[in-house]
């Protein structure tokens, strides 16, 4: 009767985990789509909500580093167990970055709120929602422990990073042609390195789901199509530069 107690009490503790974390990642899809919105309407009140509801999401990483220790310290877990403890307290960390990333867009949305509004913003809801959808996958796989689903999730990756390298240049355009550009766009730049970060930190997901189902990391090399690093811009004509520089005195 005591060894049956002490295997229910286990089983709702791991329950009680995976609530958690299931919790952390609802809330981290609605922290991007609003910081997105907030950025699109040009809305401050709700990118300000955005930042103060970040602290939701660290109390539930700290609930779930709590128990991870509980579990560790009192069951001495094993096997799939102990896969399954780890890879929460991975998985929560992830999630706990991808809102700190969320609420870091909110900021800015706040800036640029006060700011004339420029084209690539159209350009960055497409990236957020290619994130979001990432972020979903990988959460419905973690609950579902489907490691297939894992991996294609995982595998999506490489286009938000193609996005993002176009929008990169895109934007490094609008800052040459027009220097009362550069600094809405380099909020914008800051935006969408931010939400490509969260698409890094999703792959991270994918792959402690795949180690947690199959007790392997995955078996290839992660896709990345980042090509920002090596990205050069040509300027533009003297003529149009001077003429940019005229129109800014």
């Amino acid at each position: 009767m005591v060894a049956e107690h002490t295997v229910k009490s286990f089983d709702d503790e791991l329950k009680r985990l995976n609530q958690v974390i299931s919790q952390m990642g609802g809330l981290v899809e609605m922290q991007l789509q609003s910081a997105v919105e907030a950025l699109v309407k040009r809305d401050a009140d709700a990118a300000g909500k955005v930042v103060r509801d970040d602290a939701k999401i660290d109390e539930l990483e700290l609930q779930s580093s709590q128990l991870v220790v509980r579990l560790l310290a009192l069951r001495q877990p094993m096997a799939v167990d102990l896969r399954q403890i780890v890879s929460a307290l991975k998985i929560s960390s992830d999630l706990e970055r991808i809102g700190d990333y969320a609420a870091n867009v909110a900021k800015r949305a706040i800036a640029l709120s006060q700011a004339p509004a420029v084209k690539p913003l159209y350009t960055i809801p497409r990236m957020a929602r290619l994130v979001q959808q990432i972020i979903k996958d990988v959460l419905d796989a973690y609950v579902e422990r489907d490691a297939v689903k894992a991996v294609a999730a995982w595998q999506r990756d490489e286009e938000v990073d193609e996005m993002y390298t176009s929008l990169f240049r895109e934007l490094l355009t609008y800052m040459m042609e027009d220097q009362r550009n550069i600094g809405p766009c380099i909020h914008l730049l800051f935006i969408a390195k931010n939400i490509e970060r969260m698409g890094d930190h999703a792959t991270n997901v994918a792959e402690d789901i795949h180690y947690l189902v199959h007790g392997t990391p995955i078996d290839a090399t992660r896709p990345k199509g980042d090509q920002t690093s090596f990205t050069v811009v040509p300027p533009p004509p003297a003529e149009g530069a001077a003429k940019a520089a005229e129109e800014v005195k």
